[in-house]
């Protein structure tokens, strides 16, 4: 029998209303009004007007809920992930659970100390050297000086500061500083560790340490984190459960595998097989992107051993021609680039006009996925003429190839048959 695992954070039907436009402008009123409502006792009014956050549209209401009804349960020693597009609510949620701003309505529940990294330099002071400000940093986040002193040679080690560490933060740059601010908020041994997509800031070193750390922190700490990011290889590798985010409330709640799926669906712009961009007036574009089999259909689906067609039309002025390349990239659904490809125009083409291309793309070497295609006409290190991002997509499915073979593993990007010789 499992033993069961204790809750360390419990959010009740929380939201947080927001009112749009600028602070303290025309105001008073509303203010006067809750105040009124509140000494005698009444509902706040102004909870059953707003609408959801969807920044996209054009609303009629002033005010606005961030987040509405969330709730969720944290057990001890999990690793959660939080994951949605831009103006989800992710990082009001993260302000919330962190008490930098509290929420309208409902209620959280903590057991134990939460130390937060929500944003690059959040705690320092730029005219302090690095050394100061972790004791400052330390201090905030509820640590004795007796106990920053003992880790404070393991924090500027993992930081990898030493050189800079007694110099002033404000001659630090934006990785440097999250390296600190993450070393100190790591060292806490907090009961809950939230953290950003700070991290994007950081170079793949420093991003593999830190996913390294909060993992450590995880198994053998027993402790729990709260990790948000749009790196769905991190997501992947270090949550335990994910909560998807979508116009402030919850969409989903579950294993990682299923959550980053539901994401990537409801948040790729995803324009099918064949783009038409005939119309464009620019003298030199893209104008068609198509997607097809070996039977000239367009088609989204293709096994692991079928033959895939890219077509280009593009129309090219005489002043890009001399100059001009014509790219494009495949990337997986984690968004990884999986392989780049690129034309330099004037070996193929020698005056002004419309030219198609049929690109081969490599066949028994894309393992089972989802794909997306960005393309790009423009003159290396000067210009972009015109950039595509995912603006067709496909997919590779196991269609009972030798791939089944690997069918509990990961397959990574590619698989590729290399010559195994006994010598």
């Amino acid at each position: 029998m499992n033993e069961m695992k204790e809750v360390i954070l419990k959010i009740e039907n929380l939201s947080k209303q927001y009112r749009l436009g600028n602070v303290g402008s025309g105001t008073i009123s509303d203010d006067l009004k809750r105040f009124w409502y509140k000494i005698r006792g009444k509902e706040d009014p102004f909870l059953k007007i707003g609408e959801s956050n969807d920044r996209t549209s054009k609303g009629k209401s002033d005010y606005v809920w961030a987040l509405q009804n969330i709730n969720f349960e944290v057990n001890q020693g999990e690793v959660i992930g939080i994951i949605g597009k831009n103006g989800a609510g992710k990082s009001t949620l993260l302000k919330i659970l962190s008490k930098v701003t509290g929420p309208t309505t409902g209620s959280i529940k903590s057991n134990g100390r939460i130390a937060s990294l929500l944003e690059v330099g959040t705690g320092f002071h730029p005219e302090m050297t690095g050394r100061e400000n972790i004791y400052l940093n330390g201090a905030i986040l509820g640590m004795t000086k007796k106990e920053i002193a003992s880790k404070i040679e393991a924090i500027i080690s993992f930081s990898g500061c030493e050189r800079y560490i007694d110099t002033p933060t404000k001659r630090y740059s934006s990785g440097m500083t999250v390296r600190l601010a993450f070393a100190v908020a790591a060292h806490l041994e907090p009961d809950i560790l939230i953290v950003d997509e700070v991290l994007a800031v950081g170079d793949a070193e420093f991003q593999k340490k830190a996913i390294g750390k909060m993992q450590d922190i995880s198994k053998e700490g027993g402790r729990t984190v709260i990790f948000v990011s749009h790196n769905m290889a991190a997501v992947k590798s270090l949550c335990t459960r994910c909560i998807v985010l979508g116009n402030g409330t919850v969409d989903f709640i579950g294993n990682v595998e299923d959550a980053v799926n539901k994401y990537l669906r409801n948040n790729t712009d995803n324009n099918g097989v064949y783009f038409d961009n005939t119309a464009s007036n620019q003298t030199s574009d893209i104008l068609e992107v198509a997607i097809k089999n070996n039977a000239a259909e367009l088609t989204e689906v293709f096994g692991f051993d079928d033959q895939i067609y890219l077509e280009l039309k593009i129309k090219i002025a005489e002043n890009h021609l001399p100059f001009a390349a014509l790219g494009f990239n495949v990337k997986d659904q984690l968004e990884r680039i999986v392989f780049t490809s690129e034309n330099v125009l004037n070996e193929s083409i020698k005056k002004a006009g419309e030219y198609c291309f049929k690109i081969s793309l490599p066949k028994e070497i894309l393992v089972p996925n989802d794909y997306r295609i960005t393309l790009g006409l423009h003159i290396p290190n000067k210009e972009l003429i015109r950039g595509f991002e995912d603006i067709v997509t496909f997919k590779i499915e196991e269609t009972g190839s030798e791939l089944n073979r690997y069918a509990t593993s990961d397959y990574g990007c590619v698989i590729l048959n290399c010559d195994w010789n006994l010598i």
